[in-house]
C-alpha cells in the first residue's frame, strides 16, 4: 500500500501534459479562415484562364473585379450597399432586442414562460418568409415590410438560443448559490447571466447570418433598390458578372459581421477555455 501511495496517479508529469496538449486542435492557423475562400478563387481562376469554365455560366474573377469597379464608379454599388446595410441593421437591432427581452422574461419567470414560450414555439413552426403575403397586405411593400420580416426572423432565433441558455444552467450551480446564501437577484446577476452568455453569442451569430439570408430574398420581392434588386435586374439581362458581384458583397457582409461578433465574443468570454483556442 505504501508503494502505491508513493506514486500518486493524480500528479501530472511533463510527458502527461504534452500528451494532453496534443489531444486538442493545436494553435489556430494565422488567417486560417481565409484559406478556404482563397483556394476556391484559385481554382476558379485556373478554370477560367484555361477555358474549362464557360464565361456565360460564370464570369472570370478578373471580370468580376472589373465589373465591381465600374459599378462603384457609377455609384450604383455604393448606393445599393448602403440601402441593404440599413435594412439589415434595423431588422437585426429590433429583432435581437425583442428576442432577447422575451427570452429573459420567459427564462426567468414561470408566468413569462407560460405566456411567451408557447407562442414563440408556434411561430418557430411557421417560416418567417411564409408571412410575406400577410405582411404585404398589412404594411405594403415599402421599407417597413422588409425590416419587419428580418426582425421577426431574428427575434425567433435570438429567443430560442437565449431562452435555452438561460434555462440550461447546471443544477449544481443552483445548489451552490443556495449554499452560499445568494439572493434571487444576485443569483441571476452572478450565475445565470454569465452562464447564458455563450448561448447568447451563438444566437447573435446565427441571427446575423439569418438577417443576410432574409435580405437576399426580400430585396428580390418588389424592391426598387438594394443589392438584391441589382442582382434581379442583372438576371433579366443575363449579366452573370453583376450577379456574382452581388453575391460577393453578401458574402463579405456575412463574413465580416461574423468575424466582428467572434472578436466581441472572445473578449467577453475571455474566462472560457475551448478547443477553438
Amino acid at each position: 500500500m505504501t508503494h502505491v501511495l508513493d506514486r500518486p496517479a493524480a500528479i501530472a508529469t511533463p510527458t502527461t501534459l504534452t500528451r494532453r496538449k496534443r489531444l486538442g486542435l493545436g494553435k489556430p492557423i494565422p488567417y486560417g479562415r481565409v484559406l478556404g475562400p482563397a483556394l476556391v478563387i484559385a481554382v476558379w481562376s485556373i478554370a477560367s484562364a484555361t477555358g474549362a469554365l464557360d464565361p456565360r455560366i460564370l464570369s472570370a474573377p478578373w471580370t468580376i473585379v472589373h465589373t465591381g469597379i465600374e459599378l462603384t464608379g457609377s455609384g450604383k454599388l455604393p448606393e445599393s450597399i448602403l440601402t441593404s446595410l440599413q435594412r439589415a441593421a434595423l431588422g437585426f437591432f429590433f429583432g435581437a432586442t425583442a428576442g432577447t427581452v422575451l427570452a429573459v422574461l420567459s427564462g426567468l419567470s414561470r408566468v413569462g414562460e407560460a405566456l411567451i414560450d408557447g407562442t414563440v414555439q408556434v411561430k418557430r413552426a411557421i417560416p418567417s418568409l411564409g408571412l410575406i403575403p400577410l405582411l404585404i397586405l398589412w404594411l405594403g411593400i415599402g421599407e417597413e415590410f422588409k425590416i419587419v420580416v428580418i426582425a421577426v426572423t431574428i427575434a425567433t432565433i435570438m429567443y430560442l438560443q437565449t431562452y435555452a441558455a438561460l434555462t440550461g444552467i447546471d443544477s449544481r450551480y443552483v445548489e451552490l448559490a443556495e449554499a452560499v446564501g445568494l439572493s434571487r437577484t444576485q443569483y441571476v446577476r452572478r450565475v445565470v447571466f454569465p452562464g447564458a452568455l455563450p448561448g447568447f453569442f451563438l444566437g447573435l451569430r446565427l441571427a446575423v447570418t439569418a438577417s443576410w439570408l432574409s435580405l437576399v430574398v426580400l430585396e428580390q420581392i418588389n424592391a426598387t433598390s438594394g443589392i438584391g434588386y441589382l442582382m434581379f435586374q442583372a438576371q433579366n439581362y443575363g449579366q452573370t458578372d453583376v450577379i456574382v458581384v452581388g453575391l460577393v458583397v453578401y458574402g463579405l457582409f456575412g463574413f465580416v459581421s461574423d468575424a466582428l461578433l467572434r472578436i466581441i465574443e472572445r473578449r467577453a468570454l475571455a474566462w472560457r477555455r475551448t478547443l477553438s483556442g
